[in-house]
């Protein structure tokens, strides 16, 4: 997986890629980076140019010094984002949060969408979901880096049922080296911290609720791969999306998955993506 940094007004964005062909663009959500999509670009380079950004005050993008950090100022950082690669049209693919942003981006700038793919994520007015409202609470009253740093001192607090263990089927799994990777980067500096803080005060519902039109007026095919266990976004949202989506080829229900399932269910939700793509 190849590392790379491009300059945009937003600042200078950091990205994976590998492959070759019609690009896929995979957009990760909060606390994480393109780390997240590692499996989909070592398994799926043979029939696209997989592309994996790291969001603004996320990984190693380097943000402009108080640029405005909402998940739609990130919407209009990926259109920046493929401006300054000169790639027109994508396959967009987005998880978590940043199913939320694909989402907009998609709404607003439908001409740059080939084909989207969400998988759980923020939608409609649950944003945030409810089971992330103590963790934003706990970060409003200045506990982001005492909880970041307990979590990488101890990668069991991590794991445990009072941090990112729901988010997984077994988070027992989840490697040391993947939780520096994903935390890390956030307590970097002073600053990187601030960043990140805002990131997560701008949460509001406002964002999705403001495209619901341009999602029930986006043609592109879609592909909606949904774990029925995730204790933040429910199934039901998944269906809403299909349904509101007019494009919507295939709503696929994951059994037992939790939200970070393109880490736990990569191989699994690949081949939605290769059969989505191939139908095309």
């Amino acid at each position: 997986m190849t590392l790379k940094t491009v300059q945009t007004p937003s600042g200078k964005i950091a990205y994976a890629e590998e492959g070759r062909g019609p690009v896929a663009l995979f957009v990760h959500g909060v606390l994480l980076n393109n780390r997240l999509w590692r499996h989909q670009l070592a398994h799926l380079s043979d029939i696209r140019r997989c592309i994996a950004p790291d969001l603004l005050a996320h990984g190693a993008t380097e943000m402009i010094p108080g640029a405005d950090v909402s998940v739609t100022a990130n919407a209009e950082m990926l259109l920046q984002f493929l401006d300054a690669l000169k790639i027109d049209k994508v396959d967009l693919v987005g998880n978590d949060s940043g199913g939320g942003i694909a989402q907009i981006f998609a709404a607003n700038h439908p001409e740059r969408v080939r084909s989207l793919t969400l998988t759980n994520c923020d939608t409609h007015d649950n944003w945030p979901p409810e089971a992330f409202k103590p963790f934003l609470g706990m970060a409003a009253a200045g506990g982001l880096s005492g909880a970041l740093n307990a979590m990488l001192a101890d990668k069991a607090v991590y794991r445990s049922p009072d941090a990112l263990g729901p988010a997984y089927e077994d988070a027992g799994k989840v490697s040391g080296a993947d939780i520096e990777a994903y935390l890390r980067p956030l307590v970097a500096s002073a600053q990187r911290l601030s960043d990140f803080q805002r990131f997560l005060a701008a949460f509001d519902n406002k964002h999705t609720l403001a495209v619901e039109s341009g999602l029930k007026a986006l043609r592109a095919p879609a592909l909606i791969v949904w774990g029925t266990d995730d204790i933040y976004f429910a199934v039901e949202w998944g269906r809403w999306l299909a349904k509101t989506l007019p494009g919507t080829r295939r709503l696929v229900e994951l059994m037992g998955a939790r939200i970070f399932f393109p880490e736990e269910r990569w191989a699994e939700f690949n081949r939605e993506l290769r059969g989505f793509w191939g139908d095309e």
